[in-house]
């Protein structure tokens, strides 16, 4: 357990690791590419490795230096793995590489903790099948364990369910280059999430396969391709730096994160927008985006497509005059935790009236008091609170390791603000 003690910030400006999204995607396509991919800012945590170890386990040569990644792709030629791949609770790792193990040899089996064990995957394992891919759930639950079955997958017209996650699509978007005559496909449900999508398809791009599109409801992409070799730089984490423009939002001072620019692709840079519409100064400058909190009230506001941001800005939301509404986050509840709970009982513990209705959070600003947080082992409900000890005395975060899901050195930057930390 740690604690958070309050005090002064002064103007200060820090690092988040390079983005955790990226990192994943971009380790999949450089495995899967023609040569040899060096990848810079790479994200090296607990989720990140875990598909990195997976990819090397399936044959993929991966040198792991300490200011860069080199990867060694296999033009989509995967090796038998007989032992199954544990992939924790990493929830990115399983649905990606549950469709990357369809170009395998022979049967593999993806595992992970008992969370995992609850997380749907079967809307990914239908699209699967409906592509000739024999893929199960081990116990017949629609979650993991899976055993999928590798080998050549012709392609054609599937149908895909797309409402609890966009890493179902995601997955079958980043291996339809390597299928005979392509993958057309139709989302029937959602999607939710759709920034995650553009930055799938944004790392296809860079990687030489276009998709034609239309918007999120069809995708055709075209079979018989590879992935080119390309060296690329991981752009830092907007989901981690919303942390610390959250800090400033609650506490009034200004913070920079260095190295994130308005072009990034990352959805969760629109929870700036969100705080300026609560209140607070953003500025953006050419080697980053500065925060400067001030006088905050409660908005309303759809997350369906910032999931990660949904405990942050609620936590912002505590210390708001009114009532804030974040709308269309069902989908929070099969994440590392049921997060609208979790946020529900965390802030009623610190004294603060919250409730969810199934879909949406709502969260009424108030007087804080005092508490031992819970975290759930998840990462962002530890973080989130976290910034809440930043104003309030006495918030204890219970479980503090489980920030190396994400941001292994959170604790330490954090500390850069000029906080004490024990």
């Amino acid at each position: 357990m740690i604690e958070i003690f309050p005090g002064i910030i002064n103007r200060c400006e820090v690092n988040v690791p390079g983005s955790k999204s990226y990192t994943h995607r971009l380790l999949i396509a450089s495995a899967l590419s023609d040569g040899i991919c060096t990848l810079r800012n790479c994200l090296r945590s607990e989720d990140t490795l875990l598909t990195l170890k997976a990819l090397r386990k399936m044959g993929v040569r991966i040198d792991d230096a300490v200011t860069e990644i080199a990867v060694h792709g296999n033009k989509g030629t995967l090796k038998a793995c007989h032992e199954p791949l544990f992939l924790g609770n990493s929830g990115t790792s399983m649905r990606l590489l549950t469709g990357v193990a369809a170009l395998g040899d022979g049967y593999y089996t993806l595992t992970g903790t008992s969370r995992m064990s609850e997380r749907p995957i079967e809307d990914l394992l239908d699209g699967l099948k409906s592509l000739g891919v024999a893929a199960r759930s081990v116990n017949n639950n629609g979650c993991p364990p899976v055993v999928i079955k590798g080998g050549k997958i012709k392609g054609g017209m599937i149908g895909l369910k797309c409402n609890l996650s966009s890493q179902f699509l995601s997955s079958i978007l980043l291996i339809a280059p390597y299928t005979e005559d392509g993958i057309e496909i139709k989302v029937i449900e959602g999607p939710v999430s759709k920034p995650y999508i553009d930055m799938t398809i944004d790392i296809m791009a860079k990687f030489g396969v276009d998709i034609k599109r239309d918007g999120y409801l069809k995708f055709d992409i075209e079979g018989n391709r590879c992935y080119r070799a390309e060296n690329h730089y991981v752009e830092p984490d907007c989901s981690q730096a919303g942390y610390f423009w959250a800090a400033a939002a609650i506490t009034g001072a200004e913070i920079k994160v260095r190295g994130i620019t308005k072009e990034s692709r990352q959805g969760d840079l629109n929870f700036t927008e969100l705080l300026e519409k609560m209140g607070c100064e953003i500025v953006f400058e050419k080697d980053g985006i500065s925060a400067k909190g001030g006088s905050l009230s409660g908005i309303e506001a759809d997350l369906s497509d910032m999931p990660d941001m949904v405990p942050t800005l609620a936590v912002v939301a505590s210390f708001a005059k009114g009532t804030t509404v974040i709308k269309n986050v069902g989908h929070l509840k099969e994440k590392e935790s049921d997060r609208l709970s979790a946020v529900v009982n965390e802030l009623s513990k610190t004294g603060i009236e919250a409730k969810s209705t199934g879909t949406d959070l709502v969260i009424k600003g108030g007087a804080h008091r005092s508490a031992e947080i819970d975290t759930y082992n998840d990462h962002r409900i530890a973080m989130s609170f976290a910034i809440a000890g930043l104003r309030v005395p006495g918030i204890f975060i219970k479980d503090e390791k489980c920030v190396g899901k994400s941001f292994p050195d959170f604790w330490k930057v954090l500390k850069t603000l000029g906080r004490n930390i024990s």
